[in-house]
């Protein structure tokens, strides 16, 4: 698929720091780096492993400081860059059973303004899309009951797909947006006003 876009593909497990040193070097000359990596362990706080704690902080918030880390210097050598990390709607208002990945989200975006205030200066910009419920193979396992729920609460009444955060993404890694850095775009439907 990358190379129909013209693009191509490079695998890395990207909560290994050395694995996502290597996928940016071998990715080259880069001037935009989406960080969309993401996994769910959910249960509750008080029967929460400490594996799965670890397994969603790593793959969700770890990885995004090992591939930031890994294009900063080249970003800010050329003065340029965007940097989009992907969050959630449960990093800002949280989520019953989701204690892992609320805080791996909620990680995101102090990581990302803290990365805009560092690297603005340098002329790299760092923002953040946040997503509501999204039909993706995390959202389709949920129970119809909790889907129905979330309906219930998005004003616009049904679940984004994949393409409308590609849309965000998209717009923050533009010249249209070269003037903000720092900022959590949500993409939710309403769900999160």
């Amino acid at each position: 698929m990358a190379q129909q876009v013209g693009g191509r593909a490079i695998q890395a497990d990207v909560s290994d720091p050395a694995e996502a040193q290597r996928l940016v070097e071998e990715a080259g000359d880069l001037d935009i780096l989406v960080n969309n990596a993401g996994l769910t362990r959910d249960t509750l706080l008080a029967r929460m492993s400490d594996d799965d704690w670890r397994a969603v902080i790593e793959t969700n918030l770890s990885s995004v400081f090992y591939t930031c880390r890994a294009v900063a210097r080249p970003m800010m050598k050329k003065r340029g860059g965007a940097i989009v990390n992907v969050s959630s709607i449960v990093g800002l208002h949280g989520n019953m059973g989701q204690a892992n990945y609320g805080a791996s989200k909620a990680g995101i975006i102090g990581f990302t303004k803290s990365l805009a205030r560092e690297l603005g200066s340098r002329g790299v910009r760092a923002n953040v899309v946040a997503p509501g419920y999204i039909h993706t193979r995390l959202t389709d396992v949920l129970p119809e009951e909790a889907t129905n729920a979330m309906l219930a609460n998005t004003p616009l009444g049904k679940l984004g797909d994949p393409e409308d955060i590609a849309g965000a993404v998209r717009f923050l890694c533009s010249d249209e947006a070269s003037f903000i850095t720092g900022e959590v775009l949500l993409v939710d439907g309403g769900l999160g006003m």
